[in-house]
């Protein structure tokens, strides 16, 4: 039986550097180039390889005329989990805050019809700007039937969980969820509002969530990507077959991993 390759030198030394921030043994300024060849023993090249994509990954920052420095808060969530923001920003250790910038009940015959629902339904909509330690990290909005979350438009939202709240005054508990994540490039709206680089791109992250088998949710999030990670943990089941997600191409076809 063969063996599998090894990683290339460059993976091997990205996933030591990522484990040496994680550990705290790096922290504020990154090394140079210079400094990372003569610690591993290894070329320039191997080790731009490395580093751009420590950069690509928002994991490490380069300041004009300042060098690189590491960004340790970054957030992280697991993928086929019914997740909280809120708790995936505090998980990281950072402060989380809202601001409201729609809070509202109204119609509208899209989020309507993504919930199941008559066209005029009434539905409350609450639309935040998330920050994580003091930083936009997110564009939020959701949609809830009135007749279920009417409650939630007397919520202040600086610092509360939605799901929470759903919870405390509506006694309603999400139970699972149907999740698109894709990348998108931002519009002008979104780049201002979350003070964007200008070679940011964001996660689209569309939901809808369900109480049992009622739909009650329906939430499109754009997430920044430098700042966020989904990850995901995987093992072969006994039978030999691989546990993992379904993929759908931008062709339409679908693959399962």
């Amino acid at each position: 039986m063969s063996q599998a390759p090894e990683p290339p030198l460059w993976q091997r030394i990205l996933a030591d550097l990522e484990q040496r921030i994680l550990d705290g043994e790096l922290v504020d300024r990154f090394p140079t180039d210079r400094e990372l060849v003569e610690h591993y023993g290894v070329s320039r090249h191997t080790v731009r390889e490395a580093v751009q994509r420590l950069r690509a990954r928002g994991l490490v920052e380069r300041q004009r005329g300042r060098g690189s420095f590491v960004r340790p808060d970054q957030v992280r969530q697991p993928v086929g989990t019914l997740y909280s923001l809120f708790r995936a920003v505090e998980d990281a250790g950072l402060e989380q805050r809202s601001e409201v910038l729609t809070l509202d009940e109204r119609t509208d015959a899209d989020a309507a019809a993504r919930l199941e629902l008559p066209p005029r339904t009434e539905l409350v909509h609450l639309q935040r700007l998330r920050y994580a330690g003091g930083e936009p990290l997110a564009l939020d909005a959701v949609w809830l039937p009135a007749s279920v979350a009417r409650p939630l438009l007397a919520v202040s939202w600086e610092r509360t969980a939605l799901y929470d709240e759903l919870a405390a005054r509506c006694d309603v508990r999400l139970t699972g969820a149907d999740e698109i994540i894709e990348p998108v490039l931002p519009d002008s709206d979104a780049r201002t509002l979350l003070r964007l680089d200008d070679d940011e791109a964001l996660f689209r992250i569309e939901r809808c969530g369900r109480a049992g088998s009622r739909l009650l949710e329906w939430r499109v999030t754009l997430v920044r990507g430098r700042r966020f990670a989904f990850t995901s943990t995987w093992e072969r089941s006994r039978s030999g077959e691989s546990v993992g997600f379904t993929a759908r191409a931008p062709d339409g076809t679908i693959s399962q991993s």
